[in-house]
């Protein structure tokens, strides 16, 4: 496994991380029972979890996905939010289900929600695969969290370094010389 090297340790195996997508996928299941529900993911961080996590909501939903950056190449967020593609789909009267891998500053989703609430849906929530509470900049809470992981920059299940990673099955911590 070429990823193996550049790791200092496996946080979550993939197994832990399965677990915990059912977890949530059961609770919004629950909680969403009987309503519009859209699920809005956004890209590409979230591709992994968002198709996994719609296996496990047992309701009918829609699905549609965005493209918003903040972070670029580099391995902490330039504090610039831009939104590179947008929803086609409706949100007026839906409930909305964001799908992040992590939150991390909470700037691109802080503005992201702005975004989105001016489209007037039923309501707006957030799931996050992995919260990161100690890198916040702004206020910022998930509606969902599957875990907290550490102040450390994480790679796998979705998550990247100048767009490598992605396919890591686990999630793990990367080593400091890779992106220093």
């Amino acid at each position: 496994m070429y990823w193996k090297k550049d790791i200092c340790k496996v946080l979550m195996t993939a197994e832990e991380i399965n677990e915990m997508v059912k977890g949530l996928g059961e609770q919004i299941t629950k909680d969403y029972e009987g309503k519009d529900l859209l699920v809005v993911g956004i890209l590409k961080g979230s591709a992994m979890f968002m198709v996994d996590l719609v296996k496990y909501i047992d309701l009918p939903l829609t699905m549609d996905f965005m493209v918003v950056s903040s972070y670029g190449n580099m391995s902490a967020t330039s504090g610039e939010v831009k939104i590179l593609k947008d929803v086609t789909a409706k949100m007026e009267n839906k409930h909305v289900l964001i799908v992040e891998d992590i939150v991390d500053s909470g700037l691109t989703l802080s503005k992201l929600k702005e975004v989105l609430k001016l489209r007037n849906p039923a309501s707006l929530k957030v799931v996050a695969a992995f919260d990161k509470p100690e890198g916040r900049r702004v206020e910022m809470e998930c509606d969902y969290s599957g875990t907290v992981v550490p102040n450390e920059f994480v790679v796998g299940y979705g998550l990247d370094y100048a767009e490598k990673y992605r396919n890591v099955p686990e999630l793990c911590v990367l080593k400091p010389e890779i992106y220093e």
